[in-house]
């Protein structure tokens, strides 16, 4: 009797979508291999570029080591970092892989925030893990993006966050739903308090954080090539059955469309940041 052999499901949001295993050669160091010019890259040359390719292509990027690119050396303050996602609706298997996903990635929910230095101009930084079950926004990150604006509010500060999400974390229903209305109100009330929000949209930057705090920013930036939209390209076609145009959900394609301000490759962020965090020093005063 033949045997069958089942596949895995190959799932770009849960495999880490573009950064590939590395290839580890007979000799010398372990490469890693660019999904947009299929060129092997040591791994040294890798990181020592920000993990960006020769190409262009820019590889995901842990969330701490974005904060260690972006902010000045030592001036990060970690915020609210024992908020975590909990089991409101007893989803089967949840809490399991929520303690899985802690112990590999190195992190307890799927966003940090803090205050920090950029350029010496002071703001509140907050960047979203994609290695946290995709960024996905429960109850806990909302809750972390919620307080963090308010804090912002409060201590007169401008707002600074990358995101990176493939939206709503379905475990926890309607309460992750929620999470939407609940940090736009956290916007608004920075907004009228006169104060700066910048947001850099990384890949892929979808679902319910698109709908929401990722859109709402003073001026919006993105990476060169990032996937943001609201749902999927392949649901959006099925659902008004017509051919989307190439390169739809791009970040190339937003900006030509208006969603974006500026696409900002990542060598050229901290210093444009920093800009404009001090164009916007003078906010209004209440």
């Amino acid at each position: 009797m033949a045997l069958i052999k089942f596949l895995k499901p190959k799932n770009q949001l849960e495999e880490g979508g573009r950064t590939a295993a590395p290839i580890q050669r007979d000799a010398g160091e372990p490469e890693e291999r660019c999904p947009n010019c299929r060129k092997a890259i040591p791994l040294s040359r890798l990181w020592a570029n920000d993990l960006v390719c020769p190409c262009g292509h820019h590889f995901r990027m842990k969330a701490r080591q974005r904060i260690q690119m972006i902010a000045d050396r030592g001036s990060f303050r970690e915020l609210f970092a024992g908020i975590q996602a909990e089991n409101p609706l007893n989803f089967p298997g949840y809490q399991e892989k929520a303690e899985t996903v802690r112990v590999a990635s190195g992190e307890r929910e799927a966003v940090i925030c803090g205050v920090a230095e950029i350029g010496h101009e002071k703001c509140c930084l907050f960047v979203m893990e994609s290695y946290f079950m995709m960024g996905s926004m429960g109850s806990a990150v909302g809750e972390r993006i919620t307080r963090f604006f308010e804090y912002a509010a409060e201590h007169r500060l401008p707002v600074v966050g990358f995101t990176v999400s493939g939206g709503a974390r379905m475990q926890e229903g309607l309460l992750s739903l929620m999470q939407m209305a609940k940090t736009s109100a956290a916007v608004k009330r920075h907004s009228d308090a006169g104060l700066f929000y910048l947001a850099i949209l990384t890949d892929p930057t979808t679902g319910g954080v698109t709908a929401s705090f990722a859109m709402e920013a003073d001026i919006i930036l993105a990476e060169p090539g990032a996937t943001i939209g609201f749902a999927g390209a392949r649901v959006i076609q099925q659902t008004t059955r017509k051919i989307l145009p190439e390169g739809f959900q791009t970040a190339e394609f937003l900006l030509e469309h208006g969603f974006v301000d500026s696409i900002v490759p990542r060598a050229g962020q901290k210093k444009r940041i920093a800009e404009l965090l001090k164009l916007h020093d003078g906010s209004v005063k209440q």
